[in-house]
């Protein structure tokens, strides 16, 4: 008995190969609009669908494979005796095999049309069919991906047909492809920032070796609807990249992008360990590596602005992971190249991303993420801070930002000299970054908090250690101990106004 297969692509590569196959294996093959002409064109044997249906294709080809010809050659059950005799008395022959792709909805979601246009994109027939063929996965094969003509080759080649638990894999990557297509346009369309389903569209890019441990497997995807720093990035050279540089990367990333000033950040172990500012790059550099040099040996680095032959020369004098920057040299480029491991990326999106995700146990935390700055700094002490204290208490503030809490910055010069990071006790956070600092220099020291004092020790322990100015976002019960006790130093204290935990 000869098979059908219906065949109806927007990416052709590949349909005029696998059609001509099923030719040879008798296949009869049904096609629609600018498929049956491609294929035709080609000198295959092709039936246009509006044959079958005895029915043309309308509205601009919005209807055309939306018919009981169609679909109950799809969705009849073969075992089933009662539908098989209401196909013959209706004259409708079986589809075996429905290969579809679907118009171009994910390539055109961030580009600037209008909803109009926009909607054209919608493919309605398309996902129709392929969730019958997937429900029929039984009887039918069915093909979402180029990638799959081969393996369904090679199965027709030697059995005859498909295997049972490739249909079934086929059935449920058509699942997985349409639940992603939907959750596109419901993004793209509703417009909410906590919709009664959190439904989300991404795309695989690529395995991992490995994820946050060798025994956890991993593997990245972006975004199929929207641009980012870390989508469609240029990978110049270097080792695959891990789980790890990529959680890393973008912290690194994020910092920089604070700044309009050339700014370099080097992350380690999800943390910054180095950021400064400075007009030339390579002291921009040299500053964040003298924030810890310990730290940084292994590290990723990441710039703001383009990366010259003497930042290339002077960085491959440190192992480091990875370096970015929106822009190389080519002479850059070269020196690099010396060093086979090292990954090289150019990062050209902007930041997009406006949500954070946090997955939990049976649940999903959703919130904006942390992109705003307080306009509302408020001097509460005595004693105001010089404008270059002032410049520095803000840069760190910056800074904390991407510190995990509790959090302290030291900073002078536009520099972070000390970070202190991730304990329960603030003080001790305090006493990290401080010392660290202090290893530095003693000199123009400014002290960021993430979160207000609830106590006065940590100004207490400031001014003892000779910090010159302090700002935290203020909003505790005993604020007003702090400035008393910043009064009594003699130091100046800034109130932000605004909270910046990383927890």
């Amino acid at each position: 008995m000869q098979k059908t297969a219906l065949l109806s692509v927007s990416d052709k590569t590949g349909i005029a190969d696998f059609a001509q196959f099923l030719e040879t294996q008798n296949y009869k093959i049904l096609s629609t609009g600018g498929t049956f002409k491609h294929l035709k064109e080609k000198g295959i044997n092709v039936t246009e669908v509006s044959e079958v249906t005895d029915f043309p294709e309308i509205l601009n080809g919005r209807v055309k494979t939306l018919h009981p010809n169609i679909h109950g050659g799809i969705l009849a059950r073969r075992n089933d005796e009662n539908h098989m005799n209401t196909l013959k008395e209706m004259g409708i022959d079986t589809i075996d095999m429905v290969v579809v792709n679907l118009y171009p909805f994910f390539e055109n979601a961030d580009k600037d049309l209008s909803l109009e246009q926009l909607v054209e994109f919608i493919d309605i027939g398309g996902p129709t069919m392929l969730r019958a063929s997937a429900k029929s996965f039984f009887d039918v094969t069915v093909i979402t991906d180029s990638k799959d003509y081969e393996l369904v080759k090679a199965e027709i080649e030697k059995e005859g047909d498909t295997s049972f638990e490739t249909r079934k894999k086929l059935a449920g990557k058509v699942f997985n492809l349409t639940s992603a297509y939907d959750a596109a346009i419901s993004q793209a369309l509703l417009n909410d920032k906590f919709p009664p389903y959190y439904t989300i569209s991404y795309k695989k890019d690529f395995d991992l070796r490995y994820g946050e441990n060798p025994h956890q497997e991993a593997a990245y995807y972006t975004s199929t609807v929207s641009t980012g720093a870390l989508k469609d990035f240029i990978i110049h050279q270097g080792k695959e990249l891990s789980f790890n540089n990529i959680r890393d990367l973008d912290l690194a990333w994020k910092v920089v992008c604070e700044f309009e000033e050339t700014a370099c950040c080097a992350v380690k172990h999800s943390t910054p360990c180095g950021v400064a500012l400075d007009d030339d790059i390579v002291t921009a550099y040299q500053k964040a590596y003298d924030c810890d040099p310990i730290s940084i040996f292994g590290g990723i680095v990441t710039f703001n602005k383009k990366v010259t032959k003497e930042i290339a020369e002077k960085t491959n004098e440190t192992f480091l992971e990875i370096i970015a920057a929106p822009e190389f040299e080519k002479e850059a480029l070269e020196i690099f190249s010396k060093k086979k491991n090292l990954r090289v990326i150019e990062i050209k999106n902007q930041l997009k991303n406006k949500m954070q995700l946090v997955q939990v146990d049976g649940g999903l935390l959703v919130q904006d993420l942390d992109l705003d700055f307080s306009n509302d700094f408020k001097v509460v002490t005595e004693k105001a801070p010089t404008q270059e204290q002032m410049d520095d208490l803000k840069f760190a503030l910056k800074v904390i930002k991407h510190v995990k809490s509790n959090a302290i910055v030291v900073a002078t010069n536009k520099q972070a000299l000390g970070v202190g990071t991730g304990e329960t006790n603030r003080i001790w956070a305090a006493q990290q970054a401080v010392q660290r600092a202090k290893e530095k220099t003693d000199k123009g020291l400014v002290l960021a908090s993430d979160a207000f004092f609830p106590f006065r020790d940590v100004v207490d322990f400031a001014a003892e250690q000779g910090i010159e100015a302090v700002i935290q976002p203020g909003g505790s019960i005993r604020d007003k101990e702090s400035i008393e006790a910043a009064n009594e130093h003699n130091i100046p204290m800034v109130v932000s106004g605004m909270r910046h935990f990383l927890h």
